[in-house]
């Protein structure tokens, strides 16, 4: 903004900014003092909703750099070269908090990467875990109510969360994620983001392959152990927020060695594990991660609100060569994120700077609506039409899919591996006993808040299943503090 008087929002000069327009001195205030009354009315509407989920966020832009030649598998053009770069936007949040919570606390981060690519925004929208609570987006505002405030309480009741993972034993597997060492990160850098779902790629010959995104800090791991996160959640709120701002302020810029694993799609029917499940992973020493890219973040955001705040990121937002898979969780998103940022943000919430294409120009038919700026001057608003107007092109972004069956409210199919408890348990087991030990601790102070025994027994019972070792110092340590 440019150094000269103080103006209203119409661009007229301010005589006064310090006292309101009175009939005399000490007397009432003026209607027709119009600086006052737009000030004080711009104030009322400075904020717009905050996200039901992922409300609590921190942002940054940077770039993403090809390492790996992966035109075999996408004909992506953003990834068509090695040493390619484009520019990105990342965004950091926590999943159930509020605008105003803590940023130490035990929860998942959402890692939601604005990709501006030649041929439009790619948005991979993910956490810092491979896995999530939920296999179905069904069950998805359910699951957010238990970790939400009750209804009636005002407050968020053990008894909830722990009444809907025990009677959601596919949980089991991200709930031992949470409530162990990496469920609360010590800073934002220092963790790990995944794509979280499986995705499409396709290439130039129409190959489909199925794809898992992992982002591995190069900072190395680090987190906080729940004493530590209680105390620096007090003393210091903004904590992960504050340590990105400034670590990119002087220099210290973060970075991430991005991986994909890559099934050919004709593994997929026979894989040992349904491979479009969110509550499962993919095992290494079945699809090895192949690195092909690096990700810094470069560059803070000059508002927060602009940038941060009215920032949008949508799982439907693909270009060439990517695409959705069958996983029923990420169909329900395709629909949900364009859905709630309509409602919060606005109908031309892609004009916004931070949200628009960088690196291309968006063209469509869409006019009007609210904060709509005019862009497309007199042109026409329809297709076909033969005045000059952008035409389709006749190329899908992604490869179709051949289904089979009758329509109906259906689960996902089992593979020969499938259950809900045999990953949480693998996991288990790869701990070491001091990792144990503090899983332990975390997973019984939480159980052992709940008011009903079979609550409690239930939670129980499902990391038996996994472990029996689990499970069965999780019931000493809950009836030790339950008495």
């Amino acid at each position: 903004m440019t150094q000269g008087p103080l103006t209203t929002e119409a661009g007229a000069p301010v005589a006064d900014n310090q006292n309101s327009e009175t009939a005399g001195v000490g007397g009432p205030v003026l209607v027709q003092d119009q600086a006052l009354l737009e000030k004080l009315a711009h104030f009322n509407r400075e904020r717009i909703p905050e996200r039901v989920v992922h409300a609590r966020g921190a942002g940054a832009y940077g770039t993403f750099t090809v390492t790996r030649d992966v035109t075999r598998w996408t004909r992506a053009k953003f990834l068509s070269e090695v040493g390619k770069e484009t520019e990105t936007f990342l965004r950091f949040s926590t999943v159930a908090g509020n605008l105003g919570a803590a940023d130490a606390v035990r929860d998942p981060r959402g890692f939601a990467l604005k990709f501006y690519t030649e041929e439009g925004n790619y948005d991979l929208v993910g956490n810092n875990t491979p896995v999530f609570f939920i296999k179905d987006a069904i069950k998805f505002p359910d699951f957010i109510h238990t970790q939400k405030r009750d209804p009636y309480t005002g407050s968020q009741e053990a008894d909830n969360v722990w009444d809907f993972w025990g009677l959601s034993p596919e949980s089991t597997h991200q709930v031992t994620w949470l409530f162990g060492d990496r469920g609360i990160p010590a800073t934002l850098r220092h963790m790990n983001g995944y794509g979280s779902h499986t995705f499409q790629w396709n290439n130039e010959a129409g190959e489909v392959f199925w794809v898992k995104y992992h982002f591995k800090t190069d900072q190395g791991i680090k987190n906080l152990t729940q004493a530590e996160a209680n105390k620096l959640a007090g003393e210091d709120p903004d904590s992960h927020q504050r340590d990105l701002r400034e670590a990119i302020e002087r220099g210290d810029f973060p970075s991430w060695t991005v991986q994909v694993q890559i099934m050919p799609a004709a593994d997929a029917a026979t894989y040992r594990f349904n491979p479009f499940d969110l509550t499962k992973v993919w095992p290494h020493a079945d699809y090895p991660p192949i690195e092909i890219g690096k990700l810094e973040l470069n560059r803070n955001p000059e508002n927060i609100f602009a940038e941060v705040e009215q920032s949008i990121f949508s799982p439907a937002h693909f270009v060439p060569g990517i695409g959705p898979s069958p996983d029923k969780m990420l169909q329900g998103r395709l629909f949900a994120y364009g859905d709630a940022h309509r409602y919060r943000v606005g109908i031309n919430a892609d004009h916004l700077p931070v949200n628009r294409p960088h690196a291309t120009e968006a063209r469509t038919n869409s006019r009007d609506g609210f904060l709509y700026d005019g862009r497309h001057k007199g042109a026409k608003n329809y297709e076909p039409n033969s005045f000059g107007g952008p035409f389709q092109t006749d190329r899908p972004l992604w490869q179709p899919l051949p289904v089979t069956g009758t329509t109906g409210n259906t689960e996902a199919p089992s593979h020969a591996e499938d259950n809900d408890f045999v990953q949480a348990g693998d996991l288990y087991r790869l701990m070491s006993e001091d990792e144990k030990a503090r899983l332990i601790e975390n997973l019984s102070g939480f159980i052992a808040k709940v008011s009903r025994d079979e609550i409690a027994e239930r939670a129980i019972d499902n990391f038996r299943q996994a472990d029996g070792d689990f499970g069965k110092r999780l019931e000493a340590a809950v009836q030790a503090l339950r008495g």
